[in-house]
């Protein structure tokens, strides 16, 4: 059973005063009834809090040990009294997961913006690998998690934050020298992507009208698009990225967009939580605020 704050408040009094007589005028209390309150507080924690004589009250070393948590417990209680009628936002905190590349390029430079706007609202960030962050949100693990990864696992809500368009690209001086007008033209080229089955790469294989036959000399599997960036600007290969991430470096004309006139399919970044999370109207409203954000 845990004490009574009207026992501790006894407590606190007799412990103040030193004395059982002034203590139970200080709470309003008669003697009888202010020592049965001291007792029963003994007797729930199991331990003497007072030595007493007939001149003296001192506390025992429990009683030390008790009386800074004591008042801690009854200023907290005091407080409770006195949130209720609080105005203003109550404040509250979320953790997000997302991929690195995106955190580092977006989500990061948005937090002074985002905490402008609700001040009351703390976001903290965890980079990694967008199945595995989508998996640690689904059982709880995360608020929320930012991605254009496809969802095929139940129970789970989101909201659409941008489109994610992509482009098919290579280095300038690259393709100066081996240009890619056909399919055919990519037995000259090595293909970069994430993984072997080739995710980024579908964005522009899907969109054709009909399959072609692109065969590529190599295929390197780099793992994230920052690698994979790097290794197009060095000249290594062609790559689907995503727009956002090399429009700087298409209107440098470091790299060059290959068959412009093909329309990619294109993806969305979402706000994705466990269905039934506890905050899911904030949720909504950070995933309303990021809206407003264009992707950097």
């Amino acid at each position: 059973m845990l004490p009574d704050l009207e026992s501790l408040r006894c407590f606190e009094a007799a412990a103040t005063h030193l004395s059982f007589r002034v203590g139970a005028k200080a709470v309003g209390l008669s003697p009888a009834a202010f020592g049965d309150r001291i007792k029963r507080l003994e007797q729930q924690l199991a331990s003497a809090l007072f030595a007493r004589t007939t001149r003296r009250v001192e506390l025992t070393p429990a009683g030390h040990h008790l009386l800074p948590q004591a008042r801690l417990v009854l200023a907290e209680a005091a407080r409770c009294a006195r949130v209720v009628h609080e105005r203003g936002a109550v404040p509250y905190e979320l953790t997000l997961g997302t991929r690195f590349e995106l955190g580092l390029s977006w989500l990061t430079p948005a937090l002074e913006p985002l905490r402008a706007a609700h001040p009351e609202r703390t976001l903290h960030l965890v980079f990694g690998d967008s199945e595995d962050l989508v998996a640690r949100a689904r059982d709880g693990l995360l608020d929320a998690v930012v991605t254009s990864a496809r969802l095929t696992a139940g129970g789970l809500a989101y909201e659409a934050l941008h489109d994610e368009d992509y482009a098919f690209v290579g280095s300038a001086k690259l393709i100066a020298r081996r240009p890619i007008t056909r399919a055919s033209d990519a037995a000259q080229h090595a293909l970069l992507d994430v993984t072997a089955d080739l995710p980024l790469f579908r964005y522009f294989l899907d969109a054709g009208a009909r399959r072609e036959p692109w065969s590529f000399a190599r295929v390197e599997y780099l793992g994230t698009i920052g690698a994979i960036r790097l290794r197009a600007l060095q000249g290594a290969g062609v790559a689907v990225l995503p727009r956002y991430f090399v429009d700087a470096d298409l209107r440098a004309r470091r790299l060059v967009r290959l068959l412009p006139k093909r329309q990619l399919q294109r993806d969305a970044f979402r706000l994705v939580w466990r269905a039934g999370h506890p905050r899911s109207e904030s949720l909504r409203e950070l995933a309303a605020d990021l809206q407003r954000l264009p992707l950097a």
